[in-house]
């Protein structure tokens, strides 16, 4: 082959894929999961349930597609689905929303959130985004052009440091992203610090998008503040929430955007393309869930409270320090005592020689170095799954 052919080759190799493509890699959550079930170990990595949904959501579902609700919904929700979510943040929050003019129903809050960038951020804009964070919203920031400025929750507590929060935003500053209860740490974000939040973003006239996926999913009275609530960022909240935490369905992918009337219209606009639409009959189980009574959120915060629990004491007594998290249900523990390299070697040797999954912490951070000493496990599981994991982790030994 001649230096010709071979630059051609060479051209025509980097032409394939896209720059923003080659910037990050692909989920280690769900990595974990495959690894999980190649060597037959206990998935304490992805965040499912492994227990039944409920048996009324199950069954409007059901009920939906025999009664043929099954073509295009509206591109931007179901009427009842619309209606249902209105009506739920109006109790929980306090918060009139127009089913109208200011909710999307998406596939899942994983295409909220990237809608709801795609929609109202240009390329050059900067994002803030608290660190660690949930994976997708490193690879969201650069699929929407933004570039990411990173701020840090420390342990243990998983509090900010205001000064470091007001010198990553500039006039540049287009978003902040805030997920409250926090995938991976657990934290719940106080009035208090979202009101330091809310400070920034007025002063510098940007949007607050806010992931409150496990607003439900809470202990130790922690008590969920959506930051749309606070005096100041109604009209420049973006609200992602879903199906999936709140009632045991991860798989049917049904989530939503709450926003003001001008920026639901781009968002919807962005939705229609990404994907047209969720799943019509499970749109119509979920507004059936949607009203569901009180009683069933603090039933789901209490049975996670019990699992907490249970696996917080069989970390710790297979030698994991752990953080107490105040909300969603993951642990994020430190691995310091047993003696490892890094986090990624932990992790293998802990789904291949012991049989138990959990993910790697340096998957949370921009600088994998910051996660290094930090394993997540996921507590979604019934009591025999965890049991079961007590008895595999009993062969751990510290260093």
């Amino acid at each position: 082959m001649n230096a010709s052919s071979s630059s051609s080759s060479r051209q025509a190799e980097r032409a394939r894929h896209s720059l923003k493509a080659g910037r990050f890699t692909e989920s280690v959550i769900r990595e974990m999961t495959r690894l999980a079930l190649a060597h037959n170990a206990i998935n304490l990595a992805q965040g499912f349930p492994n227990f039944a949904a409920p048996p009324e959501i199950k069954r409007a579902a059901a009920e939906a597609i025999g009664r043929d609700v099954n073509q295009y919904a509206i591109t931007w929700g179901a009427k009842s689905l619309r209606n249902a979510i209105a009506e739920r943040v109006a109790c929980s929050q306090g918060l009139e929303i127009d089913p109208e003019r200011e909710v999307t129903v998406c596939c899942g809050a994983t295409e909220a959130m990237i809608s709801a960038m795609m929609a109202v951020i240009n390329p050059g804009d900067e994002v803030v985004i608290f660190e660690p964070f949930y994976e997708n919203y490193g690879p969201d920031a650069i699929l929407s052009g933004a570039t990411p400025r990173f701020v840090k929750l420390r342990a243990p507590d998983w509090t900010f440091d205001p000064d470091e929060l007001a010198a990553a935003f500039s006039p540049a500053t287009k978003a902040i992203i805030l997920n409250t209860p926090n995938n991976p740490t657990g934290k719940v974000f106080s009035r208090d610090e979202l009101e330091t939040i809310r400070d920034l973003a007025v002063r510098y006239d940007t949007f607050v998008i806010t992931d409150e996926i496990y607003e439900y999913i809470l202990y130790d009275g922690a008590r969920h503040i959506s930051p749309a609530t606070l005096e100041g960022l109604r009209e420049r909240t973006i609200t992602i929430n879903g199906l999936s935490k709140s009632y045991s369905v991860t798989g049917w992918r049904v989530g939503w955007c709450l926003a003001p009337p001008e920026t639901t219209a781009a968002i919807r606009k962005v939705h229609d393309f990404l994907t047209v639409g969720a799943p019509a009959p499970l749109q119509e189980a979920g507004a059936v869930a949607l009203a569901f009574p009180d009683s069933y959120y603090e039933k789901l915060a209490a049975d996670y409270r019990g699992r907490r629990d249970l696996l917080l004491g069989i970390l710790e007594q297979a030698g994991f320090r752990c953080f107490r998290p105040r909300g969603t249900y993951y642990i994020m523990t430190d691995i310091s005592a047993f003696g490892f390299p890094d986090d990624v070697a932990f992790a293998r040797y802990l789904v291949a020689e012991i049989g138990v999954a959990g993910v790697p912490g340096s998957s949370f951070y921009s600088d994998p170095a910051d996660g290094r000493r930090q394993l997540r496990f996921a507590f979604c599981k019934t009591d025999e799954t965890l049991q079961a994991a007590a008895e595999r982790l009993s062969r751990l030994s510290p260093a």
